[in-house]
C-alpha cells in the first residue's frame, strides 16, 4: 500500500495576493465575526481602499493507493490573515466592515465547493496533480466571485447592492451552497 501526503496550499486575497504562513492565521467559524480590531496589518503607503481583507483557502491530504483505487482522506479550510488585513479608522464604518466580513465568508464558500469537488471526484493514481488542478480552479473562480462582489457594491459605496450581496452569501452559508 502506498501513502501520498501533501500538506498546505494556499493563496490570499485582499487588494493584491498576499503570501503568509497559515499559523498565523484565523480559521473561519460561523461564530466568529471580524472586527476592525482583527485587522492588525500597516496600512500601505499611498494605498486607495479604505480596508483590505486578506483571506484564503488551504488544503492538505493523505491519499492511499490500493489497486489504483484512491482513498482520500483530505481537510479545506478558510483562513483570515490578520496581519495582511488593514483598514483605515478615519473612512471605515459598519458598512464598510459588513463588506470585508463578506470577503471571508465569501472565501469559506468555496473552500465549501472544494471539500464538494474532492469528495465527489474519483481520483487516479495522479492524486496529487487532480488535487492542484481543482485547487487552481477554485481559486480562480473565487478570484472572479470576489471581483464580481467588489465591482457590484461599489467597495460597499452602493448600499442597496451590499446588503443584497449580504443577504446573499448570508443565505449561501446557511444552505451550504454558493
Amino acid at each position: 500500500m502506498d501513502k501520498i501526503t501533501f500538506i498546505g496550499c494556499f493563496l490570499l486575497f485582499g487588494f493584491f495576493g498576499f503570501a503568509q504562513e497559515i499559523e498565523e492565521g484565523v480559521l473561519w467559524s460561523a461564530d466568529m465575526k471580524l472586527n476592525w480590531t482583527d485587522f492588525k496589518g500597516k496600512v500601505p503607503p499611498a494605498s486607495v481602499p479604505a480596508a483590505t481583507t486578506a483571506s484564503g483557502i488551504s488544503y492538505r491530504y493523505s491519499a492511499n493507493l490500493i489497486h489504483h483505487e484512491v482513498e482520500l482522506d483530505f481537510e479545506v479550510n478558510a483562513f483570515f490573515y490578520p496581519n495582511e488585513s488593514w483598514y483605515k479608522p478615519e473612512l471605515c464604518d459598519d458598512l464598510i466592515l459588513s463588506h470585508e466580513r463578506l470577503h471571508f465568508d465569501i472565501t469559506e464558500l468555496f473552500a465549501r465547493k472544494m471539500r464538494d469537488k474532492l469528495n465527489r471526484t474519483s481520483f487516479s493514481d495522479n492524486v496529487k496533480a487532480e488535487i492542484r488542478k481543482i485547487y487552481k480552479e477554485i481559486l480562480t473562480e473565487l478570484k472572479e466571485f470576489q471581483s464580481q462582489y467588489d465591482w457590484e457594491t461599489n467597495f460597499s459605496r452602493n448600499a442597496a447592492k451590499q446588503l443584497e450581496w449580504n443577504k446573499k452569501i448570508a443565505e449561501a452559508l446557511a444552505t451550504g451552497s454558493d
